[in-house]
């Protein structure tokens, strides 16, 4: 797919303006011409300023705090500077891997070749973590999402599928965007496709043939990306991140799926545990302390509903099992350096995705 690409395809991004570029490479025989040409950027991302660089001098250098703003979307799994796109030979390019490793100046990336340290890069050299976590706003968001689905599944099976395509669909967008490739509307779609397929085949099929309708719809979409990966034009490594964005975007999504072939009690339990724990985890704590206690109030809340649903003192294991996954979830959202729009998609969407296969096997299992 020719749009599901890295980041590092400008063009990529809403804030590129085409009319910026030099019409037909004018001036190009001037070996100083390219350099006035610089990036233009209008998403919380990236810098948008040309600054001079300044010395890193990790003493005195303050914390970035998420109201700071984020310069760089994060690859899950590795950081990746853009790297030096100028003309070969260029200065900035001989010396950029002796500057990038010793982190004395941090400029401005530019289609000119200065080469960037992104932000997380940057934390790693002076000793701070690179997780920016969503934070009160987006956990709002998914305790809000939550609730929904808890009350709908007490109300029924149809009721629940309403709340339940919002979150496939905020998954298939959230994950893409995770991965710095947006926009991405061919993956997006086709991982929300999949979602849609699962739905239809667990209510044709009927609740008690639920694995069976999830996986076979996952192996035949997994099949599917490889095949529509593997027409396109694309370079192989832009060909590779692009399948597995969309193998992995389209499993999540599809394993959502979960809470509607659960027991209609687990996920009114589990998702309302999962509400709880969100909001606790977003709390200005300690990351140990915060996990505890997110996991105690999700047991809490669990026989809380499960007092209500006749799940009894059981739905505490229920509450605790979601809301374990759900916390992993909520980390993988968290890493690095990720932008607002990534936690305001896979920050309010990826707990309870989730912790859709916790809420139905432990439903089975407790049920």
């Amino acid at each position: 797919m020719t749009d599901q690409q890295p980041y590092q395809q400008y063009q990529g991004y809403q804030g590129y303006d085409q009319q910026n570029w030099p019409a037909q490479q004018q001036g190009h025989d001037d070996p100083q011409a390219h350099l006035q040409y610089t990036q233009q950027w209008q998403g919380q991302t990236w810098e948008t300023s040309v600054q001079p660089p300044v010395t890193a001098d990790p003493a005195h250098m303050p914390a970035q705090g998420y109201e700071g703003g984020y310069a760089a979307p994060a690859v899950a799994g590795a950081a990746v500077d853009p790297g030096p796109l100028g003309h070969p030979g260029h200065p900035d390019q001989a010396d950029a891997p002796a500057r990038t490793e010793a982190a004395a100046a941090y400029g401005p990336a530019t289609l000119a070749g200065n080469s960037r340290v992104t932000d997380a890069q940057r934390a790693r050299l002076e000793g701070r973590s690179p997780i920016i976590e969503p934070g009160m706003q987006p956990a709002a968001l998914t305790a809000l999402l939550g609730l929904l689905l808890s009350g709908a599944a007490a109300v029924g099976t149809y009721a629940l599928l309403v709340p339940l395509v919002v979150l496939q669909a905020v998954t298939a967008a959230g994950w893409f965007r995770l991965n710095g490739m947006w926009p991405a509307r061919q993956g997006i779609a086709l991982a929300f496709l999949g979602a849609l397929v699962s739905d239809v085949a667990l209510l044709a099929a009927g609740r008690e043939n639920a694995p069976a309708a999830i996986l076979g719809t996952l192996g035949v979409w997994v099949l599917l990306c490889l095949v529509l990966q593997l027409r396109s034009h694309a370079d192989p490594d832009e060909r590779m991140y692009g399948l597995m964005a969309t193998v992995v975007s389209a499993a999540l999504a599809i394993l959502a799926t979960g809470h509607l072939g659960a027991d209609p009690e687990a996920v009114t339990v589990g998702t309302a545990a999962v509400a709880v724990a969100v909001l606790a985890r977003a709390l200005p704590l300690p990351t140990p302390a915060s996990v505890v206690v997110s996991l105690l109030a999700a047991a809490g809340a669990g026989i809380a509903v499960g007092g209500m649903t006749g799940m009894g003192a059981q739905g505490a294991l229920l509450g605790a099992g979601a809301a374990a996954c759900a916390l992993i979830g909520h980390r993988v959202a968290s890493y690095d350096y990720p932008s607002r729009f990534v936690h305001f998609t896979a920050g309010v969407a990826l707990p309870l995705a989730a912790a859709a296969p916790a809420v139905y096997v432990l439903g089975r299992v407790l049920g």
